[in-house]
Formats: structure tokens, sequence, C-alpha cells
């Protein structure tokens, strides 16, 4: 049994920040926005880009490639992110709602930027162990940019998040862009790192606390000296499971579609697995879109000519809490 990618959709908001309003408002120098951070401008929401909003975008180019009806759909999988339209709310559903998805059942998963990687694992075994589904549908949006404040050195690693919303779509037996194994690797030990520190039940939110209503770091220090370079092993270590699981090395690889970090870690990635800049395309004019990074990779990619059949493709992912993950893909038809 194969399990491929049928189609991928993206929405990018028309909104734009810019490198020199995001040096404005840090105080920074725009030479460290652009050349270290690696950002010359992102997506921000204008009005309507809701979260689920955003994934229903998405959603719906993805299945108008894919040349399928809505109700072929037998699973959706919700994506995105918890910050959306409404709190204790199960976005799936309404995003199983509005695209016509009448024969699907839908929940939502959460990995933090890891999400979209980790739920393309769970579909995949969803459809090799149950015989009914067929075709899974995988969307949400990103909008965790609302949640940052330049003023705050502490998150500037952070400055990058953008908003956008993007789509898979995963179908049995499909001969075409064929899913392998995923690696994902979790460390709890930086669980508490990067939280908001109001507005759950440790602190609820109230009008005093509403100015902390924002991302923050809780120990800056102590976290960069124990994730730098573990995460950047992490980031090499999943990519290498996923390929000798999926029976391939690195040196198989043609493209890898990553999410956007800063330059320096970004190269790391790249020499370290022996490959070229020209195998990935470096995130800089669009920010860092979560779950999403992946997909808006892969599309790019296809838009320049970057893939092509029997090309060995690898997704990357890291989400704060911390996780890393790698999906292995045999592109094109096979």
């Amino acid at each position: 049994m194969t399990i491929g990618i049928l189609s991928t959709g993206f929405y990018l908001p028309s909104t734009i920040m810019t490198s020199e309003e995001i040096a404005e408002k840090a105080g920074l120098p725009l030479e460290v926005v652009e050349s270290k951070m690696g950002i010359k401008k992102k997506t921000v929401p204008g009005p309507g880009d809701h979260t689920c909003a955003m994934g229903i975008q998405a959603a719906q180019k993805a299945i108008g490639k894919a040349g399928i009806e809505p109700k072929d759909i037998d699973v959706v999988i919700y994506v995105g992110e918890e910050h959306k339209e409404y709190l204790l709310w199960t976005a799936g559903i309404k995003l199983q709602e509005e695209i016509g998805a009448y024969n699907a059942w839908a929940f939502d998963v959460s990995l933090r930027c890891g999400t979209t990687i980790m739920a393309m694992k769970l579909a995949k075994s969803l459809m090799e162990t149950d015989p009914s589904i067929k075709t899974v549908l995988l969307a949400g949006g990103y909008r965790n940019s609302d949640f940052i404040d330049y003023e705050n050195s502490r998150t500037r690693f952070m400055f990058n998040l953008a908003a956008g919303g993007g789509a898979v779509i995963l179908q049995k037996n499909l001969k075409k862009n064929v899913v392998l194994e995923t690696a994902i690797i979790t460390d709890g030990s930086f669980s508490e790192d990067v939280i908001v520190p109001v507005g759950g039940t440790i602190e609820p939110l109230t009008g005093e606390s509403l100015g902390r209503y924002k991302l923050d770091v809780t120990d800056p220090e102590g976290m960069k000296r124990r994730l730098e370079q573990k995460s950047m092993d992490h980031f090499i270590k999943v990519v290498r499971e996923s390929l000798y699981q999926s029976g391939f090395d690195e040196k198989d690889i043609s493209y890898v579609a990553m999410l956007h970090m800063k330059k320096s870690a970004h190269r790391y990635v790249l020499k370290e697995l022996g490959l070229t800049e020209e195998q990935s395309i470096y995130l800089e004019e669009y920010g860092h879109i979560g779950q999403f990074d992946q997909v808006l990779s892969l599309e790019l990619a296809e838009e320049r000519g970057k893939l092509k059949d029997g090309d060995v493709v690898v997704l990357v992912s890291a989400g704060i809490g911390y996780a890393w993950g790698a999906t292995t893909i045999l592109w094109g038809n096979s």
C-alpha cells in the first residue's frame, strides 16, 4: 500500500510587514533583521484573515488542484494553531462544514510548528489500518505573530512569525509523491521555556495581566545554552532517521523543505547534510508560517522547477516544546 500527496494548497494574506518595520518596532539595525534573522518581509493577518478561515482558503485551493469533490474526503485533520477564532473550539469541524466535506469526520491535532509533519504520520497510519479511509485532508491556519511584542528582546528569535494557511490532501494507493517514513523527537525539558504566561489555569487572564498576554521566554540564557547545539543535532538526527527508515541516506536527498529560521542555522543544516543552497528555499520573503513552512516550500519548489520525478524530498520541522520532525517523500510518479 502507498500513501501519496494528491495536492497541496496555500493561502497568504495580502498584508505585509517589512524588515524596515520590524527593525523600527524592535529597535534593531536593519542589517540584523535581514542578514542575521533572515527576514526581508513577512505576511501578517489582515481583516478576515482568521486562523481557521485561512485554513479553509488553503483547503479549497488544494481540493481544486486535486480535481476531487469535497464529499470524497473521508477525514479532515485540522493542523492549525490553538490561537484561532474561538477558545475551546474544534476548528476541524468548522473547516469540514465550510468546504462541504459532509461525508468526513474531523478532529484537531497540535504539536506547534511540528503539527503538519506529525499529522502526516498520523494520517498515513489511519489509512493503513482503516479500510474505509481513502482520502485525508490536513489543513489549518497560523497567526501566532499576534503574540509577539517587538519590544521584548527575549522573544527576538520569534520576530519572524508570520501568517497564512496550508493544506495537504493524502490519498491511499496513490503512486505519486509517496509519503515514506517520519521521525519525530520531543524533549519535554524545554516544555515551559516558551509560553504565554497568562490566560491559562495557572494564571487566568485579568485586566491587570492583559499586557502580559504575549509569548515570552522564561529563562532566555538558560534556554539558549541548553537548546542551541541540541536543536541542530536533533534536526540532523530526525532527517537521517526518516531517510534510513525509508531506505535512503543523505546523499540521496534532492530537496529539503525546511522551516524558516535564522540564516546561520539554515546553512548549518544544509552543510551537515552535504547539500547546496540550491537544494532548499530560504523563506526570507515570507517569514515563519509555523507548521505550514514545509507546504509553502514544496509549492515554491514546484513553481521554480526544483522537483522532478524520482526525487527524494525531506520535510523538516521544529516546534517549541520542543519537537523536531522529518518526513521523506519520493516525489513525482513512481
